[in-house]
């Protein structure tokens, strides 16, 4: 079992979200809950076709992702 970390963000069409682990794996949709159901599918797509290709399947720990406030 692969856990990723997914970046939502609202934008002025609706919302995004893409996976910082998965470069490339990103969706777009209307509302909070497409976007949850589209990555989701977005997400084993692009591990379906990283395996096809040879290429190792990244580890959520690969990656380091920090959060910063500005004030």
């Amino acid at each position: 079992m692969y856990r990723y970390i997914v970046i939502f963000e609202k934008t002025n069409d609706g919302y995004s979200a893409s996976v910082p682990a998965l470069p490339g794996c990103v969706a777009m949709a209307d509302t909070k809950k497409e976007i949850e159901e589209l990555i989701y599918k977005t997400i084993l797509f692009h591990i379906e076709g990283m395996k096809e290709e040879g290429l190792e399947i990244p580890e959520e720990n690969d990656i380091e992702v920090e959060t910063m406030v500005f004030a």
